[in-house]
């Protein structure tokens, strides 16, 4: 089933948060986020999914960029507000019955992110770029 997603790139110091999933023996990193239910923006979606998987409240501040991929997936940059990473409640952590592998959410350096099997890879090619363009003397 197509479902519109909603996804949030956290970055500070250099590095952002990703979860580490390992799944059936293969080991890949997402983006924290999911499913945009029923009345919700994007925008939301991305704020509940950080807060369900990694126990944050953030503020999403911009659009980084969509996708289509089994519906549309919307990336948003956002920042920390109140919470540590790892503290997430979402099913993925209470739920230990599902069958869907592990998540493990953690702070990756933005230029580590092209040797990791990052998915979408896309996303970290664009952080990746937008790191250097930040580093350029204006």
């Amino acid at each position: 089933m197509m479902r519109n997603r909603g996804a949030a790139v956290i970055i500070q110091n250099g590095q952002v948060v990703l979860i580490k999933r390992v799944r059936e023996g293969i080991t890949y990193y997402v983006f924290p986020g999911g499913g945009i239910e029923e009345g919700e923006t994007p925008e939301q979606a991305a704020g509940r999914e950080a807060f369900e998987e990694l126990g944050v409240t953030v503020e999403v501040t911009e659009l980084l960029t969509t996708m289509d991929h089994d519906g549309k997936q919307f990336f948003f940059t956002a920042g920390l507000l109140t919470g540590a990473i790892g503290k997430g409640t979402g099913e993925e952590f209470t739920d230990l019955e599902r069958g869907r592998g592990t998540y493990e959410p953690m702070w990756v350096p933005i230029d580590q992110l092209s040797s990791l099997d990052l998915r979408p890879k896309r996303i970290g090619t664009l952080l990746l770029e937008k790191e250097r363009n930040d580093d350029r003397p204006s």
